[in-house]
């Protein structure tokens, strides 16, 4: 037994030691240890990114891929990412989007390559970004391991797969999209913001804070409204005129940016129709978060300027706010509105025991609520079907289009109006007739014109000068048509799939 005595107060405390031996003596006594998130978030991170490497091009990913292939060909002033026009003015070509352009030059991969590669990368980003943020709000060791399994698994019992929503099942599609990288980017900035609002530093520290924003926004516009709520949250109970240079500095950093200004995107509606089922099947899509509900309304008890309580406010004002002005585009930050809820309820049940019985409740709640979540919708993003003994819902396998690609020159026009074709062909390089989605670097009359030319094209009752009338117009050079399609009399067929029966023919203008 020694006896150590502290100058300060006089007393004496006792402590027993061990005597050191070997390589330990050395440092002191301490090994290190590696944490429980950097355990299951290692864990994690290789889990995922294999489920994610399993589950082929689709849904938005060949738009992302179509990107990086116009800044591949010309990194300053590419083309529009899926039709044969000018792309200035398209927020897809944001900072993110710039450096994989770069990457892919240097390296020569193809565009859905670099995509494909940066799915690890972001989740990366988003799993250390998780664990500042969390190490922000509490010390408890084991709070961003159930923070993060909460955010994966507590949403509801109807598929929520959207980009910016970070379920299990989504993450397998999403997790390459630029918004999972401003998400995790999003964290790094709370994480920021919650240190500044403990130690206030420098003007050169909120400056930087400001940077990151910035590059939020351009990065992805709408999860960057989620991200400076955050912000917002963390400052608003130590508000200082410092935080003004966080503000100052990130709009600044986005004005800054060549390729388009995000400040134009301010009011834009042409995608708001796209997103009102947002708000439609809340509830079936959202429901099991709420089970964070007692845990949040516990802090807003305990302080009332609880960062994560005024960011679920602020949050839930801006969504109400979509749903009011009929801005249903808003709707996409309801991803990140559950993020409170369910790291409160991981920050509740990371308390050390002995828990009572409110504590105890919650933890059984959160327990089956989360068996519901991952046995009713995210299991089979885990799960391969080959080791599926029930039959779970697995992620989206469309078909490839490499049969077709492998004809295509890049920068060829194709005539199509399939849905997996039309959001899958430009990754290689070729262009549309009429893009599958609203940019603002072409006209949204002019993109209805074309879906309208398009569809009369490939009309029963069409005529061959018509259809030839439309070939010379937008310099078409291929059709890709669907098994139930005719195969005009002027086109030659090059190549078929037999498992759909789509056929890819040329026709000369």
């Amino acid at each position: 037994m020694t006896a150590a005595t502290t100058g300060t107060t006089g007393t004496t405390e006792v402590r027993n030691r061990r005597p050191l031996r070997g390589a330990t003596a050395l440092y002191g006594g301490r090994r290190w240890r590696p944490t429980p998130y950097l355990v299951f978030g290692g864990l994690f991170w290789l889990v995922m990114s294999l489920a994610f490497w399993r589950v082929p091009m689709c849904c938005d990913f060949g738009q992302h891929a179509a990107v990086v292939e116009r800044l591949k060909a010309d990194l300053l002033h590419p083309r529009h990412p899926m039709a044969d026009l000018p792309g200035a003015g398209s927020p897809y070509y944001s900072p993110y989007a710039a450096a994989q352009g770069a990457f892919a030059r240097v390296t020569g991969l193809a565009g859905w390559e670099v995509v494909k590669l940066a799915g690890p990368l972001n989740l990366l980003v988003l799993l250390t970004g998780i664990g500042r943020f969390v190490k922000a709000l509490t010390p408890r060791q084991w709070a961003p391991v159930l923070a993060l399994f909460a955010m994966v698994v507590l949403w509801g019992t109807r598929m929520a797969w959207w980009s910016g929503y970070l379920g299990l099942m989504s993450m397998t599609g999403n997790l390459a999209y630029p918004s999972t990288f401003a998400i995790g980017l999003a964290f790094w900035a709370w994480a920021w913001a919650g240190s500044l609002a403990k130690e206030p530093r420098g003007v050169g520290s909120y400056a930087g804070l400001g940077v990151l924003c910035g590059a939020i926004l351009l990065v992805h516009p709408i999860s960057s409204v989620a991200a400076v709520i955050g912000v917002v949250a963390f400052a608003l109970p130590s508000l200082r005129l410092r935080w003004a240079a966080t503000a100052v500095t990130a709009g600044g950093v986005a004005a800054a940016w060549p390729y388009y200004s995000v400040f134009s995107l301010v009011g834009d509606e042409s995608v708001d129709w796209i997103h009102r089922q947002l708000y439609t099947e809340m509830p079936q899509r959202f429901w099991l978060a709420l089970l964070g509900l007692p845990a949040l309304y516990l802090r807003r008890r305990r302080n009332h300027r609880d960062p994560l309580v005024l960011m679920f406010a602020l949050e839930c004002a801006v969504v109400a706010y979509g749903w009011l002005s009929g801005h249903y585009t808003y709707g996409r930050i309801l991803g990140l509105t559950l993020v409170p809820l369910q790291f409160a309820l991981a920050i509740e049940l990371a308390a050390p025991r002995p828990w009572g019985t409110r504590r105890a409740a919650l933890a059984g709640a959160a327990t089956l609520g989360a068996c519901v979540g991952f046995l009713q919708i995210q299991a089979g993003a885990v799960v391969p079907r080959t080791l599926d003994p029930i039959g779970f819902d697995q992620p989206p396998r469309w078909p490839s289009y490499a049969w077709a690609a492998s004809h295509v020159r890049k920068g060829d026009v194709v005539l199509t109006n399939a849905y997996g074709p039309t959001r899958t062909i430009p990754a290689f390089g070729a262009n549309l007739v009429a893009p599958a989605w609203p940019d603002p670097a072409l006209d949204e009359g002019e993109r209805n014109h074309r879906l309208q030319e398009v569809r009369d094209y490939l009309a029963p009752e069409s005529t061959r000068a018509g259809r030839k009338a439309i070939v010379r117009r937008y310099h078409v050079r291929w059709l890709l048509l669907s098994k139930d399609q005719q195969v005009p009399s002027e086109a030659v067929v090059v190549a078929w799939r037999p498992q759909t029966g789509e056929v890819l023919a040329r026709v000369s203008g």
